[in-house]
């Protein structure tokens, strides 16, 4: 095989593995979060696949552009379809998370990863050197930078502007073109790719329809909620983050609903200035022209989606397009108080955004006796460690703070957290019998 040629094969392998892992991580993310128990074994798993495909590969002895060629093939089909949109959300709706995730991994990525990882190995056998370490290291070359090239093109560039559908579609038929590279196809073989791309076409372009974008999939659908008329819902990563209805005024989810009484009934807020971390569908200032909003989103494409296709019209407030820490480390601004609205996913905080540094820098930019409010979605008992330990990594900030679920009954609900940035209160004592200060604490409290 002339060298260009065989270059240009385990380029695409190369291109197309590594795109591979960053689109599988992307679509996870509706579904099961970014945080690192998910993110790690996924990328392991993939790297065992592909570890084994290495091996495999090395004990290929005939035939190997028949090999190479079906191995594109097949991961085409598994590229194309089973990493489409569609697809995923089919395997997560069907079944638990974990087994969902399970089949995911075990069924789609890890057998794209193994055959893929094939390709070096076969193909070294076709090259011309003096030496077998010449022949590896420049395979190995020119398949790691079309890993790199992958990896950042497609995050980068492809999803950030057409969606995480033109990524899917572009490996696949990157990989279609890679087996007719590899073996000219005889007319039933070039039929065969001709339908494996055509079908990868088709599955991609009907989630063309869907707002995807590198980091987040949104949708708008009509709802049915008592007491609202024509209600829609802003759905971001599978979980309805905002409502609206026609009513006048408009009604809003009921979490939405409860921030806005306690900003503008409860502190009876005007001409303030409020930071809203996790932008959702903007109706938290939405018709509401008595303070000033500034939110912050890693998205940037959120606010022209929820304009055009939920809120149908202008957002309120001003919009900073960036990671809610990084602005909260970087801003020299101080609010009056801070919202705080962070999900990647139905129940999934990203990791780095309930640390008590982060809470410590929402209280940083509060002005004196401002107010943090945080919409968490925890076990409506608040039984569970995790609703015990982010609660009190909270108060490890702030001190005491307000807490009221909203759906008592449900198995999960929205809590709303309320803490003030006043000074830091003293250890708190524990009253027993024996000596029982209640009375004077009591007597000199305000």
């Amino acid at each position: 095989m002339p060298p260009r040629q065989l270059f240009a094969i385990v380029f695409i392998e190369g291109y197309c593995s590594l795109g591979a892992e960053i689109i599988a991580l992307r679509r996870l993310i509706p579904h099961v979060g970014s945080s690192i128990v998910v993110t790690a074994p996924t990328i392991g798993l993939f790297l065992l696949a592909l570890a084994f495909g290495y091996h495999s590969g090395s004990r290929v002895a005939a035939d190997y552009r028949a090999v190479v060629s079906r191995n594109f093939l097949i991961s085409a089909v598994l590229l194309g379809c089973g990493l489409a949109g569609i697809s995923v959300n089919a395997i997560f709706s069907g079944t638990s998370a974990v087994m969902a995730y399970i089949i995911f991994v075990g069924a789609i990525l890890c057998p794209l990863a193994w055959l893929l990882g094939q390709t070096v190995p076969i193909l070294t056998n076709l090259m011309l050197a003096q030496r077998s370490g010449e022949a590896a290291g420049r395979a190995l070359y020119w398949s790691t930078l079309g890993s790199f090239l992958g990896s950042v093109s497609l995050s980068l560039g492809v999803m950030q502007a057409f969606g995480v559908w033109a990524a899917v579609l572009l490996g696949a038929l990157m990989l279609v073109a890679g087996s007719a590279l590899v073996r000219p196809p005889r007319p039933l073989a070039a039929m065969l790719l001709a339908s494996v791309a055509a079908l990868s076409v088709a599955t991609n372009l009907a989630d063309q329809q869907r707002a995807d974008t590198a980091y987040a999939d949104y949708e708008v659908e009509t709802v049915v909620r008592g007491g609202m008329i024509s209600p829609r819902a802003f759905r971001v990563n599978n979980q309805v983050a905002s409502l609206v209805d026609n009513s006048e005024p408009p009604l809003y989810a009921r979490y939405v609903q409860h921030l806005r009484r306690i900003l503008l009934e409860d502190l009876t807020f005007r001409d303030r200035d409020i930071l809203v971390l996790g932008a959702g569908g903007f109706t938290l200032s939405h018709h509401e022209p008595a303070n000033r909003y500034t939110y912050v989103d890693i998205d940037p494409a959120i606010r022209m989606i929820a304009e055009r296709e939920f809120l149908r019209e202008p957002a309120r407030g001003e919009f900073i397009a960036t990671d809610a820490r990084r602005y909260l480390v970087d801003t020299e601004r101080h609010y009056d108080a801070v919202v705080v609205d962070v999900y990647s996913s139905r129940t999934s905080i990203p990791g780095h955004l309930v640390t008590r540094e982060f809470w410590r820098d929402t209280r940083h930019a509060l002005k004196p006796g401002g107010v943090m409010l945080a919409n968490l979605i925890l076990d409506s008992r608040l039984e569970s460690s995790y609703a015990r330990n982010l609660l009190a990594t909270i108060e490890s900030a702030y001190g005491r703070c307000a807490v009221e679920v909203l759906f008592k009954a449900a198995a999960r609900s929205n809590v709303i957290v309320t803490c003030f940035a006043g000074e830091t209160a003293a250890a708190a004592r524990i009253y027993v019998d024996e000596r029982n200060m209640a009375d004077l604490d009591s007597a000199r409290s305000p």
